[in-house]
């Protein structure tokens, strides 16, 4: 194991390192790269050593009794969605696996993970989290007919996009809005259009920064 991996490990043995910055964390194992911290933090993650809860911001240890299965499901990372206009074309290549807390996502067959690109999200509201560039999205790709107000991925002309979906009934229509400390046009979808929902947003994977 790495040197500053064994440094983390003993200050997260130590105390709640959650809800500080990388930079703060640095100064506890004397590095002072915060993206060297971010990337062993990760590595820990994706060995099993430690669980992230971003939601409740708490870095806590996994007991070595512990089932890394029991506590985590990989699911595919199939790409990135816009959070402006839809300018991404929708591939469903696997791009590969993140690794998440069973309490984040109990139905592993029917989600996936995208990347989001743009900051048109970044004062909505899901689960009391926004959505940056670099952060990933959890789609539940059975959840295909949303209600008002939900936030989904959806495929215009083949360009994959995230918002949030409003029915318009008085003009018989979709609109898909923005929630940005930036202004964004509404996209109005009609009838007609080359349009499909590819899933509901159930939970935001904050990107460390």
């Amino acid at each position: 194991m790495h040197a500053l991996q064994e440094k983390l490990l003993r200050v997260i043995d130590n105390k709640n390192i959650g809800s500080f910055t990388l930079r703060q964390i640095g100064e506890l194992i004397d590095e002072k790269l915060p993206q060297k911290v971010k990337h062993h933090l990760s590595q820990l993650e994706r060995k099993g050593f430690i669980l992230i809860d971003r939601k409740n911001k708490k870095i806590s240890r996994i007991s070595n009794k512990a089932k890394i299965g029991d506590i985590f499901i990989s699911i595919p990372i199939v790409g990135a969605a816009n959070c402006g206009p839809a300018t991404i074309y929708a591939e469903k290549n696997i791009e590969g696996y993140l690794k998440i807390s069973k309490r984040l996502a109990s139905n592993k067959k029917s989600v996936f993970a995208l990347r989001a690109e743009g900051n048109s999200l970044n004062r909505a509201d899901i689960g009391g989290k926004n959505v940056e560039s670099g952060d990933f999205v959890i789609v539940d790709s059975e959840n295909t007919s949303p209600r008002d107000g939900d936030y989904v991925v959806s495929v215009i002309d083949g360009m994959a996009n995230i918002k949030k979906y409003r029915l318009d009934t008085d003009n018989s229509r979709i609109a898909l809005l923005s929630e940005s400390a930036q202004e964004y046009s509404p996209i109005f979808i009609h009838e007609n259009d080359d349009f499909r929902i590819s899933g509901k947003v159930i939970e935001v994977v904050k990107n460390l920064r």
